[in-house]
């Protein structure tokens, strides 16, 4: 899945010119607009999605996958999956979405589970290892540090939830035929997340005052979990990542949850840790009453330069060095 390893890639289109406030009426038009999937996007999607399934990484699951979804469906599918209702094959399926709605998704979230696919029916997944970021592993590049300094750009938080989804489902220069998992189902039930105060997004502004990078997630108790980025020129994703996650630590929150391995979040102290241990996170009760004000709106309280000297950790080329 696309979670992080577009964060240092631009995306074919160009910087997005910042939105005017919108009434409740022409902003549901808005959405709906810029959600709405063609034709060729669509049959684009069910074509590349049937193709990964038949990847040798993957074609083994595949008949285990196609029985356990035929199945569920003839049992109703799954509302909201439960912990201990999991498969080895295809690992950590947790069931077909039925009925799902912002409600079953962050339900299913406190629960460790996220609504994913390519084509067909959404379906509930977890994973046994989770890649995630505890606050104080944090690694923020000498270089990145540079940039962050130097550079003309304003990090905002929930300012343009709908233009950083799109543009995080949006194709990539350097794969024109990406595969997408964000598809207009889940654009409209995060941002339905993101209206209730639950799914939360920061955006990256040039001096002329477009959105040249940012990304997306869900606050699910004391973890947040990023969904995705985009960058439309270099680090700017880097950059807002970073002072998303200052603000992380500074409310109360334990971790950031990356769910799958990448090289670029492998880099920025993300790793692997047991399914035990991430559920143990979610149910941190006493983590999550530090938190509760958080819900609605967020806003930025530390510029870049801030954040740019912020030592959670030593990074690791300072290490090397």
């Amino acid at each position: 899945m696309l979670s992080h390893d577009a964060a240092s890639s631009p995306a074919t289109h160009q910087a997005i010119e910042a939105s005017a406030p919108r009434t409740p009426e022409t902003l549901a038009d808005r959405r709906t607009a810029q959600f709405r999937e063609s034709w060729n996007g669509w049959a684009q999607r069910w074509v590349l999605g049937s193709a990964y399934a038949l990847k040798p990484d993957n074609i083994r699951d595949t008949p285990h996958l196609l029985y356990r979804v035929a199945v569920d469906l003839l049992s109703g599918g799954t509302r909201v999956p439960e912990r201990g209702r999991t498969w080895p094959r295809p690992e950590t399926f947790g069931g077909v979405c039925r009925s799902i709605s912002p409600e079953t998704v962050l339900a299913a979230a406190r629960a460790g589970f996220f609504p994913w696919c390519h084509c067909g029916p959404l379906k509930w997944w977890t994973r046994e290892k989770r890649m995630v970021l505890f606050f104080n592993e944090y690694h923020i590049a000498k270089r990145l540090r540079r940039d962050m300094k130097k550079a003309p750009y304003r990090v905002t938080f929930d300012q343009a939830f709908e233009d950083v989804i799109a543009a995080c489902a949006g194709q990539r220069s350097y794969n024109r035929h990406a595969l997408t998992w964000i598809t207009p189902k889940i654009m409209a039930l995060y941002t339905e997340l993101f209206d209730q105060g639950h799914a939360h997004s920061f955006e990256v502004w040039d001096a002329d005052g477009k959105l040249v990078g940012g990304g997306y997630g869900l606050a699910a108790g004391p973890v947040f979990m990023t969904e995705s980025q985009f960058s439309l020129a270099p680090n700017t994703s880097k950059m807002g990542f970073a002072v998303l996650n200052y603000h992380l630590t500074k409310w109360g929150f334990l971790a950031n949850d990356g769910k799958d391995f990448t090289p670029t979040i492998d880099a920025m102290g993300f790793r692997a840790i047991p399914r035990a241990e991430f559920d143990a996170l979610l149910d941190n009760q006493a983590a999550e009453a530090k938190i509760t004000a958080k819900t609605g709106r967020w806003s930025v309280e530390a510029d870049m330069a801030t954040v740019a000297s912020w030592q959670p950790a030593p990074a690791k080329d300072d290490v090397a060095a």
